[in-house]
């Protein structure tokens, strides 16, 4: 295994699960503001789940920046590619340059590992819906595509182009079938702007059709984003599988959160279905340096992240048991820790 140069941490088991040897070789960036919190609190509940983890620990994010200059290492990448799967907290702190942690540390997880699809459940606590957004992770406009001409003066010019190939629209796509097809409803709904963004919007529709031609027991609507901003609001129950690019995936993403209970049970995996390399899972609520070291932050959506986790590395009897002690009346009742211990103590 490559040096830890980056400051990766030490090594530990998690779980005393009914197999011999560990299952699973983990990563794990707590990140910074909540991130370590929420992240304490999962690896405490996946203990008690009895999941059989061997566990990496890395220093990384805003303030391993701050402090040394280091965002991201290709040693660092390098080793995960030996690993199972990622858990990350959060990243991002006061005083760190915008965008530098988000392309620096993020995005080039997500480009280097081919972490090619963002899926995020939206269950509703009280069962009004229960949805999938399925968004399309690596290409659109934050495949960083553009620059600037004459910065800094009266005449800038900022360009920021939209990627889009058949190739990473396709597999997106075929993904969100697969997942609808497994579904007990069936349906996938692609979201796009065909009238207006009508190159990409155009690929996106013509490979959406062309899919759908194999998949005949999935029922298929489609919806501008601009509606689809409503409908998530007036009527998300119409929802079941949702497809869609990087940007408006992201934005509508953070929608579903809120009409879903909040971000802090929000949660997400960025995934890499060819299993070429590992998978990250993470929350969405970002590392809200406001609330960080007050035992405030609500630690489920970060339990919940790490049952996807589990759920995609095929330990399904401890995801699905995690989600249950989750979803039970007064779990999210009391501090970050309290919460914590009410979901272990319930496994």
């Amino acid at each position: 295994m490559p040096a830890r140069t980056a400051g990766a941490g030490r090594v530990r088991a998690i779980g005393q699960g009914k197999r011999d040897l560990v299952a699973h070789r983990i990563g794990v960036i707590g990140g910074d503001g909540i991130g370590p919190e929420v992240i304490a609190e999962a690896l405490k509940v996946m203990r008690s789940a009895g999941a059989d983890l061997d566990v990496v620990e890395y220093d990384l994010g805003g303030a391993r920046y701050l402090r040394d200059g280091t965002v991201l290492p290709d040693e660092i990448v390098d080793e995960w590619r030996g690993m199972d799967a990622l858990l990350l907290g959060a990243v991002g702190a006061p005083g760190v340059p915008p965008g530098l942690i988000e392309r620096g540390l993020l995005l080039k997880m997500r480009f280097d590992l081919d972490l090619y699809v963002n899926q995020r459940p939206f269950v509703h606590p009280e069962g009004s819906h229960d949805f999938v957004v399925i968004r399309e992770n690596t290409e659109g406009t934050y495949a960083g595509e553009g620059g600037f001409l004459r910065k800094g003066t009266p005449h800038e010019i900022a360009t920021q182009g939209s990627v889009n190939t058949r190739f990473g629209v396709e597999r997106c796509i075929r993904y969100a079938f697969e997942l609808a097809q497994a579904r007990s409803s069936k349906h996938l709904t692609l979201v796009h702007k065909t009238n207006v963004l009508t190159f990409a919007g155009d690929l996106w529709q013509r490979t959406f059709d062309e899919v759908a031609a194999e998949y005949r027991d999935v029922e298929t609507a489609y919806n501008h984003v601009d509606a689809a901003c409503i409908y998530f609001v007036d009527s998300p129950e119409r929802y079941d599988v949702i497809v869609t690019d990087n940007l408006f995936g992201d934005i509508l993403t953070d929608l579903g959160g809120a009409v879903s209970g909040g971000h802090g049970i929000s949660s997400s995996g960025n995934l890499n279905p060819d299993r070429t390399g590992p998978s990250m899972f993470e929350p969405v609520h970002g590392s809200a340096p406001d609330i960080a070291g007050q035992n405030k932050a609500n630690p489920i959506a970060a339990i919940l992240s790490a049952a996807m986790m589990l759920d995609f590395l095929g330990e399904t009897e401890v995801a699905e048991r995690m989600r249950k002690a989750c979803a039970q009346p007064g779990t999210l009742i009391g501090s970050t820790t309290q919460i914590g211990d009410a979901v272990a103590a319930r496994l």
